[in-house]
């Protein structure tokens, strides 16, 4: 047995024996000695037998919270989070003032995807310790989840309370004032990351297209530059310096920016989609046919890939259009 494990044994001990002196009951006794048989059977990973010992020391004592709080241990342990958070939900009801109960009954719902009844825990986590950044940051990301960003934000904004300089908040923080289009925050927020985290694709993308949505088109295209030297297989990335060049005007740095984002991922219909427009504005620049047909072609092939896109009519009817006026 590791030190750690001797440790946390010894400390489990030391709480039976407190539960022991307090009570004194014959019934409770052999419940103890149940749920100290498991704790030690969970250390050497006997986790069938740690259930068996644990699930008779919870039917001699049903308020034994402790023993339901390992119970939730193994089971999640074994992946049967139904079970595993049925019995944080009991440990909880038992002791309503345990953080981590409903701190690990949040984090269980999250795996389950039962978003409501997570933010429901990590918020009853968050009252018991104001000051635990990871229930703060994990209740904020189920509320993302939910799509409601403004209780998200009153959980990433104490996060920031509790430590301002976590790169993981203010990316946090930042990617929720983009959703709620408060541009101007999200900017602050991303340069905070990029402060410390100078290189990070994700963050230059992510404050790239906040640069699109308010037409700053040249510190958007020197971002995604920036990230493209650091990932050069980015075909997001190429796809929105594309579009950076088309608003910038020059159509022909705009084609090699989408057709790199093509090449390297060629079911990518929407790059597919913007490289027709490219071609079609070429066409009409340089009153070229061949670039008209590389158009058509682009369109074509990206309703191939999403014959259900959003603007599939609109792509038939160019195609339609232009293939007669080929």
């Amino acid at each position: 047995m590791s030190d750690s494990r001797e440790v946390r044994f010894v400390i489990t001990g030391l709480i039976c024996v407190v539960l022991l002196l307090s009570c004194g009951c014959a019934q409770r006794d052999k419940a103890v000695d149940l749920y100290l048989d498991g704790i030690l059977l969970t250390e050497y990973d006997e986790d069938e037998k740690a259930l068996e010992k644990l699930t008779e020391a919870v039917k001699i004592d049903k308020d034994f919270a402790y023993a339901y709080s390992v119970l939730g241990q193994v089971y999640e342990k074994m992946a049967d989070y139904p079970n595993s958070a049925a019995s944080y939900e009991k440990a909880t009801e038992i002791n309503p003032w345990s953080f981590k109960d409903f701190f690990n009954l949040g984090r269980i719902y999250q795996i389950m995807k039962e978003l409501a009844k997570a933010v429901d825990a990590y918020a009853r986590a968050c009252e018991i310790d104001p000051e635990h950044l990871e229930a703060h940051i994990k209740a904020a990301k189920c509320y993302v989840e939910l799509e409601d960003y403004e209780g998200a934000l009153s959980f990433t904004r104490r996060a920031e309370e509790i430590d301002p300089n976590v790169g993981e908040v203010q990316m946090l923080l930042a990617d929720i004032y983009r959703w709620q289009e408060d541009y101007e925050e999200a900017i602050r927020s991303y340069k905070r990351v990029l402060e410390t985290d100078s290189n990070n694709p994700e963050v230059m993308t992510s404050l790239a297209i906040v640069y699109l949505r308010i037409n700053l088109y040249e510190p958007a295209k020197e971002l995604l530059a920036l990230t493209i030297q650091a990932q050069p297989d980015n075909a997001k990335a190429y796809q929105y310096l594309g579009y950076c060049h088309l608003k910038l005007n020059d159509v022909d740095s705009a084609i090699e920016a989408y057709a790199a984002a093509v090449r390297i991922n060629d079911k990518g219909w929407e790059a597919l989609r913007a490289l027709g427009v490219a071609y079609m504005l070429k066409a009409i620049v340089a009153d070229d046919e061949s670039f008209k047909l590389k158009a058509i072609e682009q369109w074509r092939a990206s309703l191939e890939i999403e014959p259900e896109q959003s603007n599939s009519q609109t792509l038939l009817r160019l195609i339609q259009k232009y293939s007669k006026d080929g």
